[in-house]
């Protein structure tokens, strides 16, 4: 058997509501509370984390490539574009011919009007049934389905930026993006793949996302509060997302002259019943595994606790109990499911390369920033199903 190899990060693509980049969205996370990104008014009372302006112009120059997306799918193809650039392998036919790519999308958007005259009709009908059969064979077309597969995030990045070696597509909220960089870190420790990208877009700041999660009622209203202190429900400020990473392995960034941003060390995923206690017991299970690895007096946790309750109390314990200083960042850029563990390595990144933790907000946002920051673990916990953990370091 070939011994593992080693799998650094190279390259990330990353746009939120704080901003395009890590520099934009590190120096508002540096701000701390005094410039909030997120909006209370447009779908009030639902709190929500718009998408900061962005040109998808300077990575999806064609306007028929742009009229053809979705937004979450221009999103998604625009962090994608800004991670190539990142890595140094933007327009390199040679690398973006064998590169592989692994995605994590939800469903597409949909049709906000014909949803609306449906719910609005279906209340006077004199058959519901048939009133709603009517109307979802006369008013939604075939092709209107087919247009919002997710695997046509991964279809779209490969025709604008000429990715064209495997590609692969996880559904399933969270967990999707945790496991799309889990196989992906698996994939290039094994020698399956060399380099790979591994991106998630998320639009969340639409009416038909906050009516299928309110209906659950787990959306934040009314009042802004850090993800740690939304009271005994708490609930989800959705936002607007996208991020992706260049992964690959030593031998292949140094090959072609890369510079490191960090060095996977190892990627946990899991899942439970959720029933009380069980969310915390997988975290410290998942971290019992990769706590032999870990130099506790030069490492933190990037959080990416939804404000959701139970989970999020949960993970508060079980983070309290594994004492290392803790950074939530939903409070800043919100919850964008799929693509929220992502995002957060994203982040992560950017403090190694800082080696610093950007200000407390929230009970939950424990510790001071070390002297020396050489790792960061990154968590994730499901809104219904599925907990990670990721682990990085800097590479002296």
């Amino acid at each position: 058997m070939s011994p593992r190899r080693e799998v650094w990060i190279t390259g990330v693509g990353f746009i939120s509501s704080l901003g395009e980049g890590l520099e934009a969205n590190w120096a508002r996370l540096s701000a701390g509370n005094s410039t909030p990104s997120y909006d209370d008014q447009k779908f009030a009372p639902f709190i929500v984390h718009p998408l900061a302006p962005v040109s998808f112009d300077s990575q999806i120059p064609k306007k028929g490539d742009q009229r053809q997306m979705e937004l979450w799918q221009r999103i998604g193809v625009y962090a994608a574009g800004l991670a190539l650039s990142n890595a140094g392998v933007a327009g390199n036919a040679e690398i973006l011919d064998r590169m592989d790519m692994i995605t994590a999308a939800g469903g597409g958007e949909r049709d906000i009007a014909v949803d609306s005259a449906i719910l609005s009709g279906i209340r006077t009908a004199a058959n519901p049934g048939a009133f709603l059969n009517e109307r979802l064979l006369s008013d939604l077309r075939p092709t209107l389905f087919l247009a919002q597969l997710p695997n046509l995030l991964a279809g779209n990045i490969s025709i604008v930026h000429g990715i064209v070696g495997s590609s692969r597509t996880f559904m399933g909220e969270e967990a999707a993006g945790v496991d799309a960089m889990r196989l992906t870190f698996e994939r290039v420790a094994a020698g399956q793949s060399d380099i790979s990208l591994v991106g998630s877009a998320f639009h969340g700041t639409r009416w038909d996302l906050l009516l299928v999660t309110e209906l659950a009622g787990n959306l934040l209203k009314d009042k802004f509060a850090p993800v740690w202190d939304r009271g005994q429900h708490g609930g989800l400020a959705l936002a607007s997302m996208g991020a992706s990473l260049v992964v690959e392995s030593k031998e292949h960034a140094e090959k072609r002259g890369a510079k490191p941003l960090a060095r996977i060390v190892a990627i946990q995923s899991d899942r439970n019943r959720r029933k009380p206690g069980e969310i915390e017991a997988t975290i410290a299970r998942e971290w019992a595994a990769i706590e032999p690895k870990v130099k506790r007096s030069e490492a933190v946790v990037i959080s990416g606790a939804s404000g959701l309750e139970p989970p999020t109390a949960e993970e508060k314990n079980a983070l309290k109990k594994i004492g290392l200083p803790v950074r939530a960042t939903g409070t800043h850029i919100g919850h964008g499911f799929d693509t929220q563990f992502l995002a957060n390595l994203a982040i992560a990144c950017e403090t190694l390369r800082q080696g610093k933790l950007f200000p407390a907000s929230g009970s939950g946002d424990t510790g001071e920033s070390p002297g020396k920051i050489t790792q960061v673990a990154v968590t994730s916990v499901g809104n219904w199903r599925g907990e990670g953990i990721g682990l990085i370091e800097k590479i002296a």
